[in-house]
């Protein structure tokens, strides 16, 4: 499926630095360049997110491709799962996030995350007192603030992808363990 909104040309040098870090030019780039100041402004946010580091990374990485798979955004999952990857986390565990609850290789903490992601992601939110308490506790409050930040964004991210029609670009084809299909 191609996206709901034509690609726009992107400047040379942000294409050029597309292509050297990701190998290929995200579609969710070239449909939001139609409107420069808003493809500047998630760029721009999702660097400081890359920057943020109260939260442990694997548990990032785990809740935002928990949310992308209840949205049923592809290309979230996709690179998501990519990211993982240069980021050197547990890819066993990270291939497993679509069905998480099916898997026995989670921690507790971990589980409680994602469940965490998928409760923030619903609609209306169905975070309970109890999973919010218990993920403060374990994680303290600057993590459980940037944690919560985090997964917001990222629904953000999966739904505007999701609006525009965009699907996976097969950037997690370069993964030595296969990303599990979400059940």
């Amino acid at each position: 499926m191609t996206p709901r909104i034509t690609k726009a040309q992107l400047p040379a040098e942000l294409l050029e630095n597309m292509i050297e870090q990701l190998g290929a030019v995200p579609e969710p780039v070239e449909v939001t360049w139609h409107n420069p100041e808003v493809a500047q402004s998630n760029l721009e946010f999702s660097a400081k997110l890359g920057r943020w580091n109260a939260a442990d990374a694997s548990l990032k990485s785990f809740a935002h491709m928990a949310v992308a798979a209840k949205v049923g955004c592809s290309w979230c999952l996709d690179v998501g799962y990519f990211q993982a990857q240069n980021e050197n986390l547990d890819l066993a565990k990270a291939s497993q996030v679509p069905r998480w609850r099916d898997s026995e290789v989670f921690t507790p903490l971990e589980r409680d995350v994602l469940e965490y992601a998928e409760a923030m992601t619903d609609t209306p939110t169905t975070v309970t007192d109890e999973l919010y308490g218990g993920l403060l506790d374990r994680l303290g409050p600057a993590a459980m603030v940037e944690l919560t930040a985090y997964v917001a964004f990222v629904n953000l991210a999966t739904r505007n992808n999701t609006a525009h029609g965009i699907r996976s670009q097969g950037y997690s084809d370069a993964c030595e363990i296969p990303l599990a299909p979400p059940v």
